[in-house]
């Protein structure tokens, strides 16, 4: 038996949150092993990378996510007793309800409305001498998602609902005031759907039928009790909150489209030659090979060998989603940006994981793959066909070190007219 080998030093979180999203394949190619081990927040914390361990990662029988993903992200990101820290069949039945509420004619329904909003947003962007385009995409993503999954929402809450969704994903892991105020958006967004929900089952409410929030009220558990209605907002959070997140896929894709422009002509033929190969390549590639989340927890299930090891049961594990990402054993040329290697290529369970491995409808990967692929479709097709702007001089490298990385100005864009 082999020991697992070690990170360096007395405790790695600093280190880990500088560098987030390489600091686990770093150290497994320094120490040459797929699995290390680190101490993180003080707890020695398995650390996997590549297609292989993924695989080992996703297996049920080894692995569980209850009690796996750190306080902090449960009271922002993720919610407390939602279905990311479900395991075996209350996980099943509830991811059922997901895949329900985003099976694909609901994904085309909210497609149809972010484009309604985009025309919307268009004109205002029209008038403004400069668009960041980052934090233009929150009220237009909010404003569609809510409107799609039935939840009212006045003009006059508009901008307050968008910051308080924003934070759940780009203020949980920050500094600790911006960390708190989180924590703060996290109850607030709770208490409104609770009550909203919980309307509803009062007969006070009408949700439209079969929309997302209605299909959340009336969702039964296994044992044939409908959710709790902090719970049951948890849950409809966790439709609300991806949705406006997959901002940070536009930008990226925006960021793709101006920093290699040799992809603009077969991009825009496909788009618009019905031919969608080309344009789906190079979601999948943005998806790949910019960093979105560094990676997702699970426990030790139970003791068990791998590669020579021994897991003890209860440890906590990180499954390393941007280096399986760029691993050369699944990768030619990883870190280069080339849509076409998904011309000739199908992305496997475990080798292309930005949201997670394996199969969503029974495992944790993420039941929005749909939304996210969807949106970028639009949104890449907005920004080469139904508007120009310009991007003026910027600081366009990506900062590495932020949740979520993005281009450190947050990409900019000016001049912008939309095409009729």
């Amino acid at each position: 038996m082999r020991p697992i080998p070690r990170v360096p030093g007395l405790d790695s979180s600093l280190a880990f949150l500088e560098d987030p999203y390489r600091f686990i394949g770093r150290h497994c190619r320094e120490l040459r092993s797929e699995v290390v081990e680190a101490r993180l927040m003080l707890r020695p914390t398995l650390c996997f990378t590549g297609p292989r361990a993924a695989e080992l990662f996703y297996n049920e029988s080894l692995f569980q996510r209850g009690g796996a993903a750190p306080e902090p992200l449960r009271a922002t990101l993720f919610g407390k007793g939602g279905v990311q820290g479900l395991d075996g069949a209350r996980h099943r039945r509830r991811k059922a309800l997901f895949m329900r509420a985003l099976a694909p004619e609901q994904v085309a329904a909210l497609v149809r409305q972010v484009a309604h909003e985009w025309q919307h947003e268009l004109g205002r962007w029209a008038q403004q001498e400069t668009v960041p385009l980052y934090t233009a995409l929150h009220p237009l993503l909010a404003r569609a998602v809510c409107h799609w999954a039935g939840v009212p929402l006045p003009q006059s809450q508009l901008a307050l609902r968008t910051e308080e969704l924003v934070s759940l994903f780009d203020q949980s892991v920050k500094p600790p005031l911006r960390h708190l105020r989180a924590r703060v958006a996290r109850a607030a967004l709770e208490s409104w759907l609770a009550h909203l929900l919980a309307e509803a089952r009062a007969g006070r409410v009408e949700l439209p039928e079969g929309s997302a929030a209605e299909q959340v009220a009336l969702h039964r558990d296994e044992d044939g009790n409908v959710l709790r209605p902090r719970i049951a907002a948890v849950e409809l959070l966790n439709l609300l909150r991806p949705t406006v997140a997959v901002s940070v896929f536009i930008v990226q894709a925006a960021h793709a489209l101006h920093v290699h422009p040799e992809c603009r002509e077969p991009l825009s033929d496909s788009l618009l030659g019905g031919d969608m190969r080309w344009a789906q390549a190079f979601v999948q590639e943005v998806r790949r090979w910019y960093p979105f989340f560094p990676a997702v927890a699970a426990r030790v299930r139970h003791d068990f060998e791998w590669q020579g090891c021994h897991f003890p049961r209860g440890q906590l594990a990180l499954l390393d989603l941007y280096g399986t990402n760029h691993d050369p054993r699944s990768w030619d040329e990883p870190q280069a940006f080339r849509p076409q290697r998904f011309l000739t290529r199908k992305p496997g369970a475990y080798d292309l994981v930005p949201q997670g491995g394996a199969e969503p409808h029974a495992h944790h990967r993420c039941p929005g793959e749909g939304v996210t692929i969807a949106l970028m479709m639009l949104s890449l097709d907005w920004l080469l066909h139904r508007m120009r702007y310009e991007v003026p001089a910027q600081d366009l490298e990506l900062d590495m070190g932020r949740l979520p990385a993005l281009p450190r100005e947050g990409l900019v864009i000016g001049a912008v007219q939309a095409v009729p």
